[in-house]
């Protein structure tokens, strides 16, 4: 049985690291390399790049130096994406330090490129993002960082990911992410149960019970971030109280 992970998630801006609510509204919270620093210090299992500013001006090259300097100085494994359209744009972010790339907008345009990434560099290094909303009891698709409907069942997109090479999903309710209210629970648990690859939980984690609760409800992983930002919990509190509450976290750091 895999151990549950811990996985801050930084959002990027401008060679920043920002957050927001709901997608929107984002504000500064520090350099992307010193965040790194710290959560490696802490002990996070690994670690998730997102560059938001890739589809509003193109920001290739500064993803790719953060990379590869948080390659340089950090030992933890992470995960770069925003604005991957290409598998050359996989190549050139694995080459410089990642472990793993973050698709979302390009997988649902053209859901061949799931199957082509994964065959070339195999699909341990594929992670597919939903990004979804609740409209009318249904859990529907959006792209281009929240801006873009898709009509796409977050559910049924998730399973056909996964049939096309998909090795993670990483599962966000756009209405959650960045209230701290908890993680949509029942998407979480619908999703793990109809996929065979890790689910990392993600939007909307206000306190360390939210965490078990994930995972209890089937999350592989849980991703954190404005918990991190802008209250006293940190990476260290987090693993403890996983453990102290019977969960299979990593404990020997």
């Amino acid at each position: 049985m895999l151990k549950k992970r811990i996985i801050p998630c930084l959002l990027l801006k401008g060679g920043r690291c920002v957050k927001g609510v709901n997608f929107e509204n984002h504000r500064d919270v520090g350099h992307p390399i010193t965040n790194a620093k710290i959560y490696e210090a802490q002990g996070a299992d690994e670690l998730i790049f997102l560059d938001i500013e890739v589809n509003e001006k193109p920001g290739r090259g500064l993803l790719l130096e953060i990379v590869r300097q948080t390659a340089d100085e950090c030992f933890m494994p992470f995960c770069a994406g925003g604005g991957i359209k290409s598998l050359a744009d996989i190549n050139n972010l694995l080459r410089a330090g990642a472990d793993k790339v973050a698709i979302n907008t390009a997988a649902v345009k053209k859901p061949d490129f799931i199957r082509a990434a994964a065959e070339k560099f195999g699909r341990q290094c594929v992670v597919v993002a939903i990004d979804y909303k609740i409209i009318k009891n249904q859990s529907k698709v959006f792209i281009n960082n929240g801006q873009e409907a898709t009509g796409l069942d977050a559910v049924d997109w998730a399973k056909k990911a996964v049939e096309l090479g998909a090795g993670e999903i990483l599962l966000t309710n756009i209405d959650k992410e960045g209230r701290r209210r908890g993680y949509d629970l029942a998407m979480i648990k619908k999703v793990a149960a109809m996929v065979g690859v890790p689910v990392i939980a993600s939007g909307g984690c206000g306190t360390l019970e939210d965490l078990k609760k994930a995972i209890m409800n089937g999350a592989a992983a849980v991703s954190l971030a404005s918990i991190l930002h802008f209250t006293d919990q940190n990476v260290i509190k987090a693993r403890n109280y996983l453990a102290t509450s019977g969960i299979d976290v990593r404990i020997n750091i």
